[in-house]
């Protein structure tokens, strides 16, 4: 059957992250996965075998994606464009299919991914914002941009970050290689945008690291703290991790 790629955004406040939360087959909670699944099975017209749709990423309940990648195999051969329009008539107005491309049997979601990147919003304002607080972390102590600066170079680099890995990591290893890292000051927004890019990441890094940035921000931890952190390998010296809703999926790359 022909396997296609789908680039798909979603708005992740509604959902109980991405993975299928099942059991005995029967879905228990609302997930990314299990509604593209229900939507993929739709147009492929409930054929016999159930058609599985896998995903790049594992975000968890309230994260959101800009490209999320999945695949999926159909039991008909149409254009990548008549699919993606096909599934946004039959998702909910939460989840989005931003490009469908048909792909080598071999192609895998997870697996043929050799990158990701991944943002994080912070918004500083006094008090919550009602319009930002589904899409944002909120930290309303006073932050000094150049101390983060400063400590961001420390992560970059192939380093075992199993101080930034939560309980319920189940990798294999905990060594991550970080490409970049970055923050974006956007005063008119009262907002720290975060950015992260490496070969791959633990179960809420991102967060912890992000949560240990900001601590360096507001002067609660030495601008220099990280490498001893990530010598320690020691998880409760990391602390505070982020609200969910202030992360993104932004881009997951393949080579070719």
């Amino acid at each position: 059957m022909p396997r296609y790629r789908a680039i798909v955004a979603y708005d992740g406040s509604d959902f109980l992250g991405f993975q299928v939360q099942s059991k005995h087959g029967v879905e228990r909670h609302r997930t990314v996965q299990g509604e593209l699944i229900k939507a993929v099975n739709q147009m492929g017209k409930n054929p016999v075998e159930r058609i599985k749709v896998v995903g790049s990423s594992r975000t968890d309940t309230g994260v959101h994606a800009n490209g999320q990648v999945v695949h999926f195999d159909l039991p008909f051969d149409i254009p990548g464009d008549a699919v993606r329009k096909g599934l946004n008539t039959i998702l909910a107005r939460d989840i989005l299919i931003k490009q469908v491309d048909q792909v080598s049997e071999d192609f895998h979601a997870r697996f043929s991914s050799h990158s990701k990147r991944y943002y994080y919003r912070v918004s500083t304002q006094d008090y919550i914002d009602p319009f930002k607080r589904r899409y944002t972390g909120h930290f309303h102590w006073h932050l000094d941009a150049d101390r983060i600066k400063q400590a961001l170079p420390d992560l970059i680099g192939e380093q075992d970050f199993a101080t930034f890995a939560a309980s319920g990591n189940q990798t294999a290893t905990t060594i991550r290689t970080i490409t970049r890292a970055e923050v974006e000051v956007k005063e008119d927004e009262n907002e720290l945008v975060f950015t992260f890019e490496g070969n791959a990441f633990l179960y809420n890094q991102i967060r912890i690291m992000v949560g240990v940035l900001l601590e360096i921000g507001t002067g609660r931890r030495p601008v220099d703290a990280i490498p001893a952190l990530i010598a320690a390998k020691d998880r409760e010296q990391a602390r505070y991790t982020a609200p969910a809703a202030g992360l993104y999926l932004d881009e997951v790359a393949y080579n070719g």
